[in-house]
């Protein structure tokens, strides 16, 4: 059997399990995916059930089993909830930025803490800063860790320099006149430039109609990648 070890993580998603028990989906610092098992959590003498929620920065103990660990304990380190949870932008946001790492983290990802702290930052950076703007500098740097930056200024198939007026993500992001594909996104440059400070994390002050293409664009290469709607995103945009 192998051992219990610790690490900070925090709660990706949870479903019931049995009577009593609840399927903890982790992100965790050192060990990547971790789904386990808290045993008990939805009775009302559970020691720590309360913890076991989103947007909690948590120090737990896990027992590996397996198919799924057992989760014997959990401490909140920090706690990013209250100036989210009443507020509905500041809510879907960090529920996209959760259920998204979710789709670009590796079970087998293990001693790389970049996800985890970019998911911990960008919780903590939603309670006060615009959402949208951290939601999609969040998603364009994990997309960047992952090995699919969309290209914001030089053409994505030619590398013709920019800018460029079109967007498509089967080329790789901007794309010249000469590369544009069939479908591709009529863009304004200055998005593009508003998308790359965005993934610099450099401030930015686009207009309306800039940030919501922006966001767009950023959806539609972070959907493209992963083959899969991130339903979150999709709550933002109704």
């Amino acid at each position: 059997m192998r051992e219990s070890y610790r690490d900070r993580a925090v709660v990706i998603r949870t479903y019931d399990f049995g009577e009593a028990d609840r399927v903890i989906v982790l992100l965790t610092k050192n060990h990547g995916l971790v789904r386990g098992v808290a045993k008990g959590v939805r009775r009302a003498k559970s020691r720590f059930g309360s913890r076991l929620q989103h947007f909690v920065d948590l120090d737990v103990q896990l027992y590996p089993g397996r198919n799924l660990a057992t989760i014997s304990q959990a401490d909140t380190v920090n706690y990013y909830g209250a100036k989210i949870i009443e507020d509905y932008e500041r809510y879907t946001a960090a529920c996209a930025a959760l259920e998204s790492a979710e789709r670009l983290a590796f079970a087998d990802a293990d001693k790389d803490p970049y996800l985890y702290e970019a998911v911990t930052a960008a919780l903590r950076r939603i309670q006060e800063e615009d959402p949208l703007h951290v939601l999609d500098g969040f998603l364009l740097r994990a997309m960047a860790h992952a090995g699919w930056a969309p290209s914001l200024f030089d053409c994505a198939q030619c590398q013709r320099p920019g800018p460029h007026h079109a967007f498509h993500p089967a080329v790789g992001g901007a794309a010249c006149h000469r590369c544009r594909p069939p479908g591709a996104a009529e863009v304004d440059p200055e998005t593009l430039h508003h998308m790359w400070l965005l993934a610099c994390d450099e401030k930015t002050q686009p207009t309306p109609e800039q940030a919501a293409q922006a966001h767009r664009l950023i959806r539609a290469h972070l959907q493209w990648h992963i083959e899969r709607k991130v339903t979150a995103l999709s709550v933002m945009d109704q």
